[in-house]
């Protein structure tokens, strides 16, 4: 018995990360996120369980184990719950949805093409007076020739229409919404264009994304050395992770037989 009060007093700290492991997957099964106050204050309890094992546990040892168990459980609930409630106090307004809004972001990374347009991460830096954006969003710009593409590292004033992530209900299938979470997009929508809406407006070129726009660089001089749209893609995907490059080279390879045809 001794020996394994002994092992318990020093095993606990691995026992309390193995709770709070736990004490996070809980928290992930949550369908509705509590009051922030209710996160700090098991985050606290959590605090002060593991303050009390530290200093005491010499004298409680038949259940330091349990103890640590749920000091970590209730700490990692605790702080998975706070940042959820910091992240999605960011969130759009449900009354700034579907309108026309002008803001100032900068392209966070290297765009995605596609048949009928261009998709990218924006980080907004001036939004509308007025209006509460979410600092990261995610837009589609749909022209067949864009006559200036927005670059990684640019700042471009833009019209845009928002709207909160939303997945269609598919078991077992992705998972829009939650990939959007995991990404820290809270809103996406698209650039507008057209009579009476402001054109948009590059306004700088920088470096505060250096990887992206190498990334970007690495693609085009794939694409411009490699004949081939198919193989081209599938080069740039595995040289700089862009995987619509493949599907964008199989379209174009497709609209080209149907022109032979």
């Amino acid at each position: 018995m001794p020996e394994f009060r002994e092992a318990a007093r020093a095993a606990w700290p691995f026992v309390a990360m193995g709770g709070w492991v736990l004490g996070c997957a809980l928290q992930l099964q949550q369908p509705l996120l509590w009051r922030w106050p209710a996160y700090g204050l098991l985050l606290a309890l959590g605090l002060l369980a593991g303050w009390a094992i530290v200093r005491w546990r010499r004298h409680w040892s038949r259940f330091v184990l349990a103890s640590a168990l749920l000091a970590g459980a209730m700490g990692g609930a605790g702080l998975t719950g706070l940042r959820a409630c910091l992240f999605a106090a960011h969130a759009i307004e449900p009354r700034d949805e579907g309108r026309d809004l002008t803001l100032v972001g900068t392209v966070a990374q290297m765009p995605q093409q596609f048949e009928g347009g261009i998709r990218f991460r924006l980080e907004v830096d001036e939004p509308p007076p007025g209006v509460r954006l979410p600092p990261s969003l995610l837009l589609g710009w749909y022209a067949e020739d864009l006559q200036k593409a927005p670059r990684a590292g640019e700042v471009w004033r833009l019209s845009v229409r928002l709207k909160a992530p939303h997945g269609s209900r598919n078991p077992h299938g992705f998972d829009f919404e939650l990939w959007a979470w995991e990404q820290g997009v809270q809103a996406t929508g698209y650039v507008r264009q057209g009579t009476g809406i402001a054109a948009p407006l590059l306004l700088a070129s920088g470096w505060s994304h250096p990887v992206e726009q190498a990334r970007e660089a690495t693609r085009a001089a794939i694409e411009s050395r490699v004949p081939d749209a198919r193989t081209a893609g599938v080069i740039a995907a595995l040289v700089v992770g862009d995987q619509s490059a493949i599907e964008r080279g199989r379209d174009q390879t497709s609209s080209s037989l149907r022109r032979r045809g």
